[in-house]
């Protein structure tokens, strides 16, 4: 509700309300029809009885089920893609081409957006010739022109004939919906524009730091030499010599790295080993339900903490970069340096929120602990077969 609220472009808080309301109907079908049908399965089976508890307890099965699907989408993407990201990092030449190809595709994205914006202020630029400061939705379209660039707003000038009849205009006056579509096109328009050019100048800036260290890997002074000079104050200008950062750059990051790759790379198979056989009890197939279990039977609780902190952090980390990247056309964009409108700030937390639950259960799912007879049955285990 507030992510559809801050995006609505209503100029009251009724419209906005209603606008949230409408839109999250539609979002929230998905979830009806999990529900139908387990609620058309609850009604089939004669053994289930449709009270209060029952109804109760298949709103959490549908919620769960929809969190574990999502789940399983968002790790899978998260397991393969972390480990080569640290890796791909290590390989500057890689990552050069790599930028040199996001440049050439942000340079058009930037220039739609600019060319996208000069439309919706042309259309801004009408509609404020056309209602003048003496008529109703004057408020409305000030609203507008607000959003709007400084330069434009300046831009803007009041004409001699702003107190006119306007029943003797021909000019059709745009509705109230007219001026909602409006705004919320200036509200998009203004934050493409914003976010292409700061992730444009943090590219250029990237592109020209690879092309040193590229240059300076044939540097046999083993002094870092950079094209702008890069202002280190403090005690990073005592620290960062040009003999210690070529050395660091060229020759003990990459291979720092390489071995966290490879180290990802080995998590990302105990993980997939795991989940392929948590089902497994007999014998004990999932790693992680073995190391938890070995340290349990030495009454090692450190031990298990430590375990469960780590793995945990990482299907977290693998889960949330996924989230991180999944880009919506340009109505979901994470995009770095605070250039990530509200809209899309709300979506993720929304996204965080519903992965924490079946995260958890499916750690306890890979630990085993899911099954112990002397705990109490969950309303999730309780219901699916």
């Amino acid at each position: 509700m507030m992510k559809s609220y801050v995006s609505a472009g209503a100029f009251t808080v009724r419209g906005k309300l209603k606008a949230a309301v409408v839109e999250n109907l539609i979002w929230y079908g998905s979830y009806l029809l999990i529900f139908g049908v387990f609620l058309i399965y609850a009604a089939v089976d004669p053994k289930i009885e449709l009270d209060i508890q029952n109804l109760q307890v298949i709103g959490i099965t549908a919620s769960n089920t929809w969190g574990l699907l999502l789940l399983v989408l968002l790790l899978g993407y998260g397991l393969v893609e972390v480990p080569r990201k640290y890796w791909y990092q290590s390989k500057k030449g890689y990552l050069l081409n790599y930028i040199y190809f996001q440049l050439a595709k942000l340079s058009t994205e930037k220039s739609e957006a600019e060319e996208h914006l000069e439309d919706v202020l042309e259309d801004v630029r009408r509609v404020s010739d056309v209602i003048k400061y003496n008529h109703a939705s004057r408020k409305n379209v000030n609203t507008i022109i607000s959003k709007c660039p400084d330069t434009f707003q300046d831009s803007l000038v009041k004409h001699l004939d702003d107190f006119q009849d306007y029943g003797q205009r021909k000019e059709q006056i745009p509705s109230e919906k007219d001026l909602v579509k409006l705004h919320s096109k200036v509200i998009y328009a203004m934050q493409s524009r914003r976010r292409t050019s700061t992730q444009w100048d943090i590219l250029v800036e990237k592109a020209f730091e690879l092309e040193d260290v590229k240059s300076n890997e044939s540097n046999h002074s083993k002094n870092y030499h950079h094209t702008y000079d890069p202002n280190y104050n403090g005690l990073k200008s005592y620290i960062c010599t040009p003999n210690v950062e070529w050395h660091w750059r060229i020759l003990l990051m990459p291979t720092i790295l390489k071995v966290v790759a490879v180290v990802l790379v080995i998590g990302s198979v105990m993980v997939i080993w795991c989940e392929m056989t948590f089902f497994c009890l007999s014998p004990n197939l999932s790693l992680f339900s073995i190391f938890v279990d070995s340290a349990n039977s030495k009454n090692n609780y450190l031990v298990i903490e430590i375990i469960c902190i780590v793995i945990m952090a990482f299907l977290s980390v693998c889960s949330y970069y996924t989230v991180f990247k999944i880009r919506i056309f340009d109505f979901y964009l994470l995009a770095p340096h605070h250039q990530t409108d509200e809209n899309s700030l709300l979506f993720c937390g929304m996204m965080l929120c519903r992965l924490t639950p079946p995260l958890c259960l499916n750690f306890l799912s890979l630990i085993h602990l899911d099954t112990r007879t002397d705990e109490l049955e969950t309303a999730y285990k309780g219901f699916i077969p």
